[in-house]
């Protein structure tokens, strides 16, 4: 069993920077492979970035490339998102997500592929 427990979230100008954070509980956090999704008013969840089991391989969304930077340390069980240039259409509540893998190399991008999840951070970008 994981509990996943997101901060950082808040208000932001547009072209302002946040750092989520998501500290995981139990002591299987190294062997989970890692997403952040995010959900905005009235359109489904969807997928921002994700990090292997080892952080070795990583992977995201085309509308976040290269303004997003998604890191882990095994050590203090916590997953990071870095969010610079944000937009206002960054705008949503932003879900970690986590999924128990054998092997470290594997990312995964599907919301039905995460067998645990937070309870979501708000980020609102101001244009």
């Amino acid at each position: 069993q994981v509990q996943l427990d997101e901060s950082g979230g808040g208000l932001v100008q547009a072209g302002g920077s946040l750092r989520l954070s998501c500290a995981a509980s139990g002591r299987t956090f190294s062997s989970c492979a890692m997403g952040w999704f995010r959900q905005a008013p009235g359109k489904e969840r969807e997928f921002v970035a994700a990090i292997s089991r080892s952080g070795g391989s990583t992977y995201y969304a085309d509308s976040v490339k290269g303004r997003f930077t998604i890191s882990r340390d095994n050590a203090k069980n916590t997953v990071y998102l870095q969010m610079n240039s944000l937009k206002p259409e960054d705008t949503a509540v932003y879900y970690c997500a986590a999924k128990t893998v054998f092997y470290s190399g594997a990312v995964y991008t599907t919301r039905t592929q995460y067998d645990y999840w937070g309870q979501g951070t708000q980020v609102t970008v101001s244009s």
